[in-house]
């Protein structure tokens, strides 16, 4: 009994009649590329979806962090106030434990900012603020006129913050964020009807 064995060259032979080696047709190498160029193309895109995602993500949590921190403060301030004047339509100053602090809003600068003036600290709250509105209100609830801040300041026992933010960066469109704070009372404020 004899037994053939057949050697790897053969066995390659047997299967591409006419090459001595395996190999990879010149069809394959470019199906086989143009497999691997759609496929990378899907990946880069999800990748730069991501990243604008990432992006975007960052700039409304960093909006909502510094408006919650803003509104806090200017919260705390608020109910604490033993009186109220009106400098402007988008500034007042509060006098809490006989301190004067202002909150102003500046449109050419996009800041709301908190100036201590028993301590000359001015502190910028919240920067990309597109538009800015003061309301105030009296003791029932109706919407005070801002006309005459003199007699704004008289009758203001509420107040809140109406705000729009924009963040942007290079690699997304800006992100905007609308605010509308509560109603804040000052506590400490006599009003006589």
């Amino acid at each position: 009994m004899t037994t053939i064995t057949h050697s790897p060259v053969h066995r390659a032979s047997a299967l591409r009649p006419g090459s001595a080696s395996t190999g990879f047709t010149l069809v394959e190498v470019m199906i086989g590329a143009t497999l691997s160029v759609f496929i990378l193309a899907g990946v880069l895109s999800a990748f730069l979806f991501l990243a604008r995602s990432g992006a975007n993500l960052q700039n409304y949590a960093s909006m909502e962090s510094e408006a919650r921190k803003s509104l806090e403060q200017f919260a705390q301030d608020t109910r604490q106030a033993s009186a109220i004047t009106w400098n402007s339509s988008t500034s007042v100053t509060l006098i809490v434990d006989s301190a004067n602090i202002t909150y102003a809003y500046t449109s050419s600068t996009g800041q709301f900012t908190r100036d201590t003036t028993s301590t000359n600290v001015t502190t910028t709250l919240l920067t990309g603020i597109t538009s800015f509105t003061y309301s105030a209100y009296d003791i029932n609830g109706t919407a005070v006129s801002l006309e005459s801040l003199t007699d704004a300041g008289k009758i203001t026992k509420q107040l809140q913050i109406s705000l729009k933010a924009l963040r942007s960066s290079s690699t997304v469109v800006g992100a905007t964020n609308t605010v509308l704070s509560a109603r804040y009372i000052l506590r400490n404020k006599r009003i006589t009807i």
